[in-house]
Formats: C-alpha cells, structure tokens, sequence
C-alpha cells in the first residue's frame, strides 16, 4: 500500500512540475487590435511581429511606417536585427561545434597562431576591438565564456576611459553583457580556425529560406527599407552596416528571422543536443538588471534563481516551463525575442521606433500569457 501511495505521490508532483497546458493563441484581429493600441499608446511609428507555435510561423503581421515619408513597413521590409544577432551568430556557433569544427571548451590561446594581445593596428580594431592592453587571463578563455557573456570585458572597448579592453572580473565567473566579448569570438574563429562569420550565417539564411537577411548592407535592400524613430520621435536613417558585426550589424525582415525563430525553437538546420546546450541553463545572473554591464552583483538571497545565461540568449523558468529570450536595442530599434520550450512558441517583435519597447511586455503577456519572461531585468526601471 505505501508503495502504491508512494508512486501516486510522485506521479502528482511530477505533474505539478510540468508546464500547464498551453493557452489558445488570440486570433489575428485581437493581436492587430493589441498592436494597434500599443502604438497609440507610445507613439510608435512601425513594428512587426511574429507568433511561431509548435516550432512553426502561424501569423507574421507588420504595421505602420518604415520612414519619415510614410510609405507602409510590410512583411518584407529590411529593418535592423541588432542585438539578435548575437543569438544568430551562437546558432551559426554550435553548427559548427556539431561539425567538430571548434569546442566550446577549449581555450582560445589553441585557436590564435600568437597571443591576442599582439593583435594591434587600426585594422584589427575597426573591425573587431583593441585587446592590447588585456593581461595573461585572456588564456582563460573560451567559445563557451565569450558566448555566455562572461569574459570580464566592458560592453565596448570605447567605453573605457583609454578605448582598451580589460578585465573587470576572472573570466567565466559571472555574466556581465558584453558585445566586443562576441567580436571576440569572431576574430578567433575567423583568424584561428579559418571560420567565415558572414559564410556561416549565410549558410544559414540560404537554407531557412531568409533571402532578405545578411550581416554586410547588401544593394537590393535599397528599395523596402526601415528608417528609424528615436525616443524623441525623431527619424533618422538605415545606416548602411558595411563591416559583418557578430554582435549586431544584422539587417533582416520579420518573414526572415520567423524561419529562424522557429528553426532554433524546434531544433532544425541544428543538432537537438546543440540546441539544448545552447538553450539550457549555464551561468546564474547575479545582477539587479542587464545594464549597466558591470553593475556591482546582488547578495546571494537577492539573486533571481530563475534566470541564467545561455549561449547568445538568456533562459528564464515562468509558470509555462522553461524559456529564452533575447532583446535588441539601439536608438532607433527595439526588438525582443521570446520563446517557450516544451510548447515550441515564440513571440518575435522587430521595431523600427524604439518607444514600441514600452508596450513589449504587455503584448508578449497577450500573446504568450504569463512566461515569466525577466523585462524588469531586461529594461530595468527605466
């Protein structure tokens, strides 16, 4: 009889733990009219979405403008990728990991012919970053810390009071957001391992059928593309990303980067064990909010226990299971990616006005339901 109980106690808990079951998606009209409000509302001038369900894009919608002269933002219109380059680029990463082609494990100082430090000149640093200045811990690095954005690095060189690198904390030990961290990794895969960035994502895009996407301006983009809107309300044009920027120079549209939601959702053009070590879990955030990036970290009875870095993405535990997400941000941008696991959901929101930002927690809560996704770290208070 104790076994019997036993066995429906664990069968009880074990359901409990599980996600509940997933929520009916709202209709079409109810996202438009969602949207529709939430522009009203911040004065956002265009925006685009997509809703990836079951590891498939079922309602890909873009609304208002692309610029000043009002002509309409479409489905097809190029807008800025930012920041989700970043999990782009870690997706490209772990193809390659899958191919035996690096490992996320060893140190860089096995990749580079001669220390990073002695890789100077204006080249090097226009394209990738100055490393001139980092000390002997360089060699404690890895793919695995760089993507985990645990290197010790400022955000950007140009940060720091003499435009150098340094290191602000042990490699690996704790997550501080750092864009020149993912150049990092580029410049070691594209000077050590003989690894082509813009190849690897091109091959990417080629075989999701995103025809509309690169990391270096490409001339057809011309004629269907997203000008931008600042916080002011004031336009400012594309910038034509002429250097490929794993952690941002990405430009794409909201048709494009659907199939590649829904690919890294359901573990297609990637391995499922790929996916999942990029995906799951790996290095507590110990920080009140993402930025600033070397924000002094909280008591340990103050940490999110729900929130770690994965690789080119952070993972969240909410009251539908286990999530991801990924924001992008720049004066004019505001994108966010989220995304549910065991439902194989996401919500992809590109915006060419960054006040559309003010209402992404909202609408991702009217799509998605409660994820539990961490906007308050994410955005902070502002």
């Amino acid at each position: 009889m104790k076994s019997v109980i036993g066995c429906l106690l664990c069968t009880t808990l074990s359901l409990a733990l599980l996600p509940a079951q997933a929520r009916p998606l709202p209709k079409p009209a109810q996202i438009d009219a969602q949207v529709a409000e939430l522009m009203q509302r911040t004065g956002a001038q265009g925006m685009a979405l997509a809703v990836i369900d079951d590891g498939q894009p079922v309602y890909v919608q873009a609304y208002g403008k692309r610029n000043a002269q009002g002509d309409p933002l479409t489905v097809d219109t190029v807008m800025y990728g930012a920041s989700l380059t970043k999990t782009v680029f870690a997706y490209t990463v772990m193809r390659w990991v899958g191919q035996d082609r690096l490992a996320l494990d060893t140190s860089i100082a096995e990749y580079l012919p001669k220390p990073l430090p002695q890789y100077t000149g204006a080249d090097i640093v226009n394209r990738y970053t100055d490393w001139s200045a980092l000390d002997e811990r360089w060699r404690q690095l890895t793919p695995r810390i760089l993507l985990q954005h645990a290197s010790g690095f400022a955000n950007f060189n140009f940060l720091e009071p003499d435009e150098k690198l340094h290191f602000h904390f042990d490699p690996g030990t704790r997550y501080a957001y750092s864009g020149d961290g993912l150049a990092t990794l580029q410049f070691v895969l594209e000077q050590g391992r003989g690894l082509d960035v813009r190849q690897g994502t091109d091959a990417v895009f080629a075989e999701l059928g995103m025809t509309r996407t690169a990391l270096k301006w490409r001339p057809d983009f011309a004629g269907n593309l997203a000008d931008g809107w600042d916080i002011q309300g004031k336009p400012e044009p594309h910038d034509d990303r002429s250097k490929v920027r794993a952690a941002g120079s990405m430009d794409t549209t909201i048709h494009d980067l659907a199939q590649f939601a829904a690919a890294l959702v359901a573990a297609r053009g990637i391995g499922a064990n790929e996916q999942a070590e990029m995906l799951r879990p790996q290095l507590p955030i110990t920080t009140r909010s993402q930025f600033p990036s070397l924000q002094p970290e909280l008591p340990p009875a103050q940490r999110r226990p729900d929130l770690s870095a994965g690789l080119g993405v952070v993972t969240f535990n909410g009251p539908q299971g286990a999530g991801f997400f990924k924001g992008g941000h720049n004066d004019t941008t505001g994108n966010t990616l989220v995304c549910l696991r065991a439902q194989r959901r996401c919500l992809l929101v590109l915006g060419n006005d960054v006040r559309a930002e003010k209402g992404f927690a909202e609408l991702v809560k009217f799509v998605l339901g409660d994820t539990g996704v961490p906007y308050d770290w994410e955005y902070g208070t502002s």
